[in-house]
């Protein structure tokens, strides 16, 4: 089951940071104060705050808890900063280690809400809910005794995630079903592929990146070594889509552009801590050995996503394709707190190689491509007529009339392409121009 995150996330893996408080003195005055920060408390906006806390306690229309209180003016404080630094509780907290890691013990369904129930979009495949015949489309009405109506989205998948092994019994109703049904699925360990990938056709690959996981720099290089054995040897071109990626692992994000670009930065992280400092270079050869590239981009494609392409592009190693990205150019580290919650900080900005700061501007295209639909013309059903059609014409001086198989051939062909074009025309296009790119290499 994918959970999406409210928030695009860039984690720093290895970063994450504990924090000790000592007002005035100690180990966090000395840090303070070596970074020339003032340890002066606001005592006037203090003052404010434990009115404001006194107020609530004594004249709110009901009963509040302390911990509610601070905990609530922990998350307004942190919230107030920019819109991707927030405060993690418990749960929050396992979420996104459970969308970062990409495991997770459930039933393998991605899912949504409608009218109220939770509704399936689709199975994952070789998952408990796959193998018992779940369907996209699928209303889950009740989970076990419980019903679903009333629960948030979070609360139904929190329901029906847990330990491997143990037993859940969905309520569902099925278009065309007459009453609804009750099927029990055992959990079972879901691992989430970030990547997806397919022969557009033959020599020409392409490859989905749905968000950035700690397998998916891994999966990348399987994804291109398995279109190379399909392929039969190298691939003449790469189409890298990266539409609506809202980013993820900033450390999965330098393995993917690691896999193209061959030396040099991939990306250079700046705050105002040394410990927010760092840069990132290539360290292997090109997976493609110089093949050309087409990156798909849009407005969704964030954070992460603009970390490849943004590198991909400086090193002009791939031709990047669609619309102007999102735009989040900051960096958030996870900083643990006691009683398994988090703090979730921006503590850094991130730029190009070649020094560009995307924040709130976005990666830009190298060639801009409107997001459209297309069908086919309605002809006449009338075919042209060609030179074989004329009575008499000349035998082809080959010696051999092939005319009506090449004719077969290219009509196959054309269905195809239209497919692809009706389906996805921003890869439609990204394949025609990978066919470019490799006619001018070869010649």
């Amino acid at each position: 089951m994918k959970v999406f995150s409210r928030y695009t996330l860039i984690l720093l893996a290895g970063v994450a940071i504990g924090i000790s408080l000592a007002i005035g003195q100690g180990a966090f005055a000395d840090r303070a104060q070596s970074q020339g920060v003032t340890t002066t408390l606001p005592l006037n906006e203090l003052r404010t705050f434990t009115e404001v806390f006194a107020r609530i306690k004594n004249d709110y229309v009901e009963p509040v808890d302390d911990k509610t209180l601070l905990e609530n003016a922990i998350r307004g404080m942190i919230s107030g900063l920019d819109p991707h630094s927030a405060y993690l509780d418990k749960s929050e907290f396992q979420e996104l280690r459970i969308g970062t890691s990409g495991e997770f013990g459930g039933l393998g369904i991605e899912v949504g809400m409608e009218d109220g129930f939770v509704k399936v979009i689709a199975p994952i495949d070789g998952t408990p809910a796959q193998k018992a015949g779940i369907k996209s489309g699928d209303l889950i009405i009740r989970l076990d005794d419980t019903p679903v109506k009333g629960m948030s989205l979070n609360d139904a998948v929190s329901k029906m995630r847990g330990k491997e092994g143990t037993k859940i019994t969905l309520t569902i109703v099925r278009e065309g079903v007459d009453k609804p049904f009750t099927v029990t699925l055992t959990r079972a360990r879901i691992k989430v592929h970030s990547v997806r990938s397919h022969m557009l056709e033959p020599g020409f690959g392409y490859v989905r990146i749905s968000h950035f996981q700690q397998h998916t720099g891994d999966d990348l290089l399987k994804a291109v070594a398995k279109l190379k054995k399909e392929n039969k040897g190298d691939l003449k071109g790469l189409v890298l889509d990266l539409r609506n990626n809202p980013g993820g692992l900033l450390d999965a994000a330098v393995e993917v552009a690691n896999a193209f670009v061959q030396h040099g930065t991939i990306v250079s992280v700046r705050g105002r801590t040394p410990d927010s400092n760092l840069e990132r270079h290539a360290s292997s050869g090109d997976v493609l050995h110089g093949a050309p590239m087409v990156v798909l981009v849009n407005g969704g494609s964030a954070s992460a996503s603009e970390i490849v392409a943004g590198a991909l592009q400086d090193d002009k190693r791939a031709v990047i394709m669609g619309q102007r990205t999102f735009g989040k150019g900051s960096v958030q580290t996870i900083l643990p707190l006691g009683g398994d919650t988090a703090v979730k900080l921006t503590t850094a900005r991130y730029y190009t190689p070649s020094g560009r700061s995307i924040q709130a501007e976005g990666i830009t295209p190298d060639i801009p491509l409107s997001d459209v639909k297309v069908a086919a013309a309605q002809g006449s059903g009338i075919a042209p007529l060609k030179e074989k059609d004329l009575t008499g014409h000349l035998i082809n001086g080959n010696g051999k009339d092939q005319s009506n198989a090449i004719e077969k051939a290219d009509a196959k062909k054309a269905k195809e392409r239209l497919s692809l074009a009706e389906k996805d025309y921003p890869a439609f296009e990204a394949l025609n121009l990978l066919k470019g790119l490799y006619l001018l290499k070869t010649q």
